[in-house]
């Protein structure tokens, strides 16, 4: 039959499947890493001297557990994925052409552009609430500190905390035309000088988080070398032991100090627990590629980004609502409602952009940087 896999040459299909698996894996790597990022910034109830005294409480414990777990150590792939990604597209065009303004535009348009518009709307309903209502939330109170979070140009901003990913994810992008020129090795020092940066606190104001960097050429190494098809060839459990060996280790020590996070030595031991976790979601996620779970996940896949963007803006707005049933962190119910809180913010998000997709695609697609909204042929 005309089209069938038999007229494909025996020797392509497996390399077809292969690349399938791979785009696969990638995206369901994205729902998993972003919903687990909702972890990092659940809603808890209470302030920071409230949360001071949980320390060490079964529920804070708890919390904890979730944020590194499923949070903050799947954060590292997110970046893999994107120099992984970013090498493979630049790789396969001729260096000579390679349109620099061009790339930089596209990734304004789907990096730069969706941060600085999700900032303004959460800086609308988040500090307007606040003005308005009750809600404990940070408001306007000079124009520096209005552009701060509309831009994020030299400090973390107070209401959507996750977006300096995004930022210095940019400046990355800007970079990448000449990364991609790099052989493995000079990638690798790149890599290992941003780690050395985020040790020591170093970077500013031109990375905020300079690992962001570090996990990003790494991915570039990845995507020169093969690793991430030899990562996927091996065992599950030998993926994912040393991130379950070392994530203990990491949670004790965080238990036990008072701020570990001001110790170089501690923080480079962070990133290699990261590093770990990278390799142990990436495999679990191609191990889902074949899963009755694959289809669901990568149906979520679309509004991935838009999750990304959207999750702290209603944490901040809805979550209270909710904690007036279950109560703050210390209450009975609240475990449960921690738990949920990903799946909660998934419903939400969903709710939201699927008829947006539908009335307003232009405004989806900006909002998803380009994922939604598009026109179907």
């Amino acid at each position: 039959m005309p089209g069938s896999q038999r007229d494909v040459p025996a020797e392509t299909r497996p390399d077809e499947q292969a690349r399938q698996r791979r785009s696969d894996a990638i995206g369901i790597a994205r729902v998993l890493c972003i919903l687990g990022v909702v972890y990092v910034h659940a809603w808890t109830g209470l302030g920071g001297n409230g949360l001071e005294l949980a320390r060490g409480t079964f529920q804070e414990n708890l919390r904890w557990v979730l944020m590194e777990c499923f949070g903050r150590s799947a954060v590292p792939l997110l970046g893999l994925i994107s120099g992984w990604l970013v090498m493979a597209s630049l790789a396969e065009r001729d260096g000579r052409r390679r349109d620099w303004a061009g790339h930089v535009g596209r990734k304004a348009r789907t990096v730069l552009l969706p941060m600085v518009v999700w900032n303004a709307i959460a800086l609308v309903l988040v500090s307007g609430t606040a003005w308005l209502f009750t809600l404990p939330a940070p408001v306007p109170h000079t124009l520096g500190w209005t552009i701060e979070e509309l831009l994020i140009l030299t400090r973390n901003p107070d209401i959507n905390v996750q977006m300096p990913f995004l930022r210095d994810l940019f400046v990355c992008m800007v970079l990448a035309p000449a990364l991609v020129r790099l052989p493995a090795r000079a990638l690798g020092l790149i890599a290992l000088a941003a780690g050395i940066a985020q040790a020591f606190a170093l970077g500013w104001p031109i990375f905020l988080r300079p690992s962001i960097l570090m996990f990003f050429a790494l991915g570039m190494i990845a995507r020169q070398t093969g690793a991430a098809e030899r990562v996927a060839e091996w065992p599950l459990s030998r993926a994912v032991l040393p991130f379950a060996l070392l994530l203990p280790v990491k949670l004790a020590l965080e238990f036990a100090l008072a701020d570990p996070g001001a110790m170089p030595a501690f923080v480079a031991f962070d990133l290699t627990v990261r590093i770990a976790a990278a390799f142990a979601f990436w495999r679990i996620a191609w191990a889902v590629a074949r899963s009755d779970a694959r289809g669901p996940l990568l149906a979520l896949e679309p509004y991935a980004f838009f999750l990304f963007c959207a999750h702290l803006t209603l944490i901040w707005l809805f979550a209270p609502l909710i904690g007036r049933l279950t109560g703050p962190l210390g209450s009975p119910l609240y475990p449960l409602f921690l738990i949920l809180q990903p799946l909660l913010v998934l419903g939400a998000t969903l709710a939201v952009a699927s008829p947006l997709s539908r009335h307003w695609p232009a405004a989806a697609r900006v909002l998803s940087g380009g994922r939604l909204g598009r026109r179907r042929p």
